[in-house]
C-alpha cells in the first residue's frame, strides 16, 4: 500500500529536524543545501517527497524530519516582548470561536505569540491583521511568523489603534492586548460583524475592572472574565504528585459579543 501523497514532505514547507527533544530546530525544506547556525550544512533534498519521519544524517547524528506542531512552533519563538502564554491563547480561541476561514484583527502584535495561534487556527483560507505602534515589536513578530511558515496568513500594520482605529470591517473577532483597551472599544465595535466577538487580555485587576465596565457600557453582551492557572503533574509508578512549580498569574481574559439592537426599537446592544 503506497504512501498518501498528501502526507509526503514538500519542498518549501517548514519542518522540524528532531534528534532528541532538546536537539531539534525548524528549517525550510529546500532542495539546496541549508546552513543551520551552530549545527552545519544539511542536505535536505533526500527528504522531499518522502513520508514524515524520514531520517537524515548529519555526521554521526541522525535527525527525523517532522511537520512541526503548534507546540513546536511556540517553543522556538524568539521573544522580545512578553507573549500571551499557550494556556491563555488557546482559551481565547475557544471564547471567540476562531477557526478555519475566520477573519480576525488583533491590537498589540508583541512578539507574535497570539498572532501565531490565530494564524494556525484560521488556516490557509483565513486572514489575520495584526496592529502595533512599535515597529521593533512587529519586526520580531514578523520574523517568528515567517520562521513558522505562517506569514502568508498575516498582515502587519503599524498604527496606534486608540487614535486611528481599525481599517477592517465585518471581522469575526477582535483581540486587544493593549494597556488601555477601553479606548479601543468603539473601533472594535465598528470593525466586528453582528455576532462577532471581542477579547481582552490584561495583566492587572484595575485594567480588568475598567475594561469590563466599558464593555457593558458600550452595549457588548455575554461579557465574561476569567483567569487560568496551570499545574503540571509528575507521573511515576506509585509516586504521582503535582509539580511544585505552578504557572500562575499571567493575565486576565475577558470576552464579549457584539449584538446590535433590533431594528426599529431598543434591545440588546443598546449603549
Amino acid at each position: 500500500m503506497g504512501t498518501d501523497a498528501s502526507r509526503t514532505l514538500r519542498a518549501g514547507e517548514v519542518v522540524l529536524l528532531r534528534r532528541t527533544e532538546g536537539d531539534s530546530f525548524l528549517v525550510s525544506l529546500s532542495p539546496d543545501p541549508v546552513l543551520v547556525p551552530g549545527i552545519g550544512v544539511f542536505d535536505l533534498a533526500p527528504a522531499i517527497g518522502k513520508p514524515e519521519g524520514w531520517p537524515l544524517s548529519m555526521g554521526s547524528r541522525t535527525y527525523r524530519v517532522l511537520r512541526p506542531s503548534l507546540r513546536d512552533l511556540v517553543a522556538r519563538m524568539r521573544r522580545r516582548a512578553q507573549i500571551i502564554t499557550p494556556k491563555d491563547a488557546q482559551h481565547l480561541l475557544y471564547l471567540t470561536g476562531v477557526g478555519p476561514s475566520s477573519r480576525v484583527v488583533e491590537a498589540g502584535s508583541g512578539s507574535g505569540g497570539l498572532t501565531l495561534f490565530l494564524a494556525w487556527a484560521v488556516g490557509p483560507s483565513g486572514h489575520v491583521v495584526s496592529y502595533d505602534r512599535r515597529p521593533e515589536h512587529q519586526a520580531v513578530a514578523r520574523e517568528n511568523l515567517a520562521a513558522a511558515g505562517l506569514l502568508p496568513r498575516v498582515e502587519f500594520k503599524e498604527a496606534d489603534v486608540a487614535v486611528h482605529g481599525f481599517e477592517e470591517t465585518d471581522v469575526d473577532a477582535v483581540f486587544l492586548d493593549v494597556p488601555e483597551p477601553w479606548t479601543v472599544l468603539e473601533a472594535a465595535w465598528t470593525s466586528l460583524h453582528p455576532g462577532g466577538y471581542l477579547a481582552l487580555y490584561v495583566p492587572t485587576y484595575n485594567q480588568l475592572e475598567r475594561g469590563v465596565r466599558a464593555l457593558r457600557e458600550r452595549g457588548f453582551q455575554e461579557v465574561s472574565a476569567l483567569e487560568l492557572l496551570e499545574r503540571g503533574l509528575h507521573v511515576g509508578e506509585g509516586g504521582t504528585r503535582p509539580e511544585f512549580e505552578v504557572l500562575g498569574h499571567t493575565g486576565f481574559l475577558a470576552s464579549a459579543r457584539k449584538i446590535p439592537p433590533a431594528p426599529g426599537g431598543p434591545g440588546e446592544g443598546t449603549p
